[in-house]
């Protein structure tokens, strides 16, 4: 019964995708290719989701912000060359990977997370369950731990042989991009400026150092970003950057551990962190500002939207054959 509905899924899934390209109607299908679909692992792995929650569970109680921090991990993975866990790669005296690259050396964490989780899986299901499918199971737990929603994640993606340190430098977009380069970034992978919006949302939790908004603070700002309406805010944040570039400020001072819409309701506010977030409605950004208000007045619209946007940017592919690696920092 449970295969019959599952197929059942599968094809109300590709008829909704009919107007999509070819890559994404074969996500339901397969999976020894390295195309995805919702149950390869109840019968390869079926304790594949229960050890990555249990993984998940325990690292959120041991640091609250490690749910951002896993999180982060799958959106660089997948915005350099798919999700192929190619982030996850250690430098090697004749590789370099990504972890060094600027958006990612001294920011992303929680490496020891995934390292631990791998290391479950392969002991209950030896070289079954890839690095890049633990990174978006991770993700996805990581929102729900937060107090945000759920969705089924899409399985069976292969891990990369290589990174793409250069890639990783230009694709993952800055903390002081404006609208029309968040949209060129988002929309070079496939995904639409309304994904850009909704994947913004995930800055309703975690930090960010204030080398990332220190521009803001020192009136440096560009002529697209909107300037800080909450002079209370403005000020809090002068005085906790004073001495460090490297102190930590919450993406959202209001709900900083709960995923839920107030992001959004501090864009409305003026009280974005980062460039980039506040950006989002600055003068001119036309739909990208009318999503933003949507989202402040309706969290439900805003996690429909952003379950949506996080199964289409799991789909994202990587070009050529890959594995499934035994430890996520090494090639097999």
């Amino acid at each position: 019964m449970t295969l019959v509905l599952t197929l059942l899924a599968c094809v109300i899934h590709a008829l909704n995708l009919a107007n999509k390209s070819d890559a994404s109607n074969k996500t339901c299908f397969g999976g020894i290719d390295g195309s995805i679909r919702f149950d390869i692992y109840q019968t390869t792995c079926p304790q594949a989701e229960d050890i990555i929650f249990a993984g998940v569970e325990e690292a959120v109680a041991n640091d609250p912000r490690m749910a951002a921090s896993l999180l982060r991990l799958h959106f660089h993975d997948c915005f350099v060359d798919g999700c192929d866990a190619s982030v996850l790669l250690d430098d090697t005296p004749n590789f370099v990977g990504e972890k060094t690259a600027g958006p990612n050396l001294n920011s992303l964490r929680g490496f020891e997370v995934i390292d631990s989780i791998k290391a479950e899986l392969e002991l209950a299901c030896p070289e079954t369950v890839s690095c890049a499918d633990v990174l978006a199971i991770v993700a996805r737990d990581s929102v729900v731990l937060s107090g945000g929603p759920t969705w089924q994640v899409e399985v069976g993606r292969k891990d990369s042989r290589s990174a793409n340190r250069q890639a990783a430098n230009t694709n993952i977009p800055a903390p002081t991009s404006d609208v029309a380069t968040l949209i060129g970034k988002f929309q070079n992978l496939g995904l639409s400026s309304k994904d850009m919006v909704a994947l913004s949302g995930a800055h309703t939790i975690g930090k960010a150092r204030c080398s990332s908004f220190s521009s803001r603070l020192n009136g440096l700002v560009g002529s697209s970003d909107a300037s800080m309406g909450d002079r209370d805010f403005l000020q809090s944040l002068q005085q906790l950057c004073a001495s460090s570039n490297n102190t930590l400020a919450d993406l959202d001072l209001s709900t900083p551990a709960t995923f839920d819409n107030q992001y959004y309701v501090n864009l409305i506010s003026a009280d974005g962190l980062l460039q980039s977030d506040q950006a989002l409605t600055s003068a001119g950004s036309g739909d990208v500002a009318a999503l933003v208000e949507a989202y402040a007045i309706d969290p439900e619209l805003f996690f429909e939207d952003f379950k949506a946007s996080m199964v289409r940017m799991g789909r994202l592919a990587m070009s050529g054959g890959g594995e499934v690696r035994r430890s996520c920092r090494v090639v097999n």
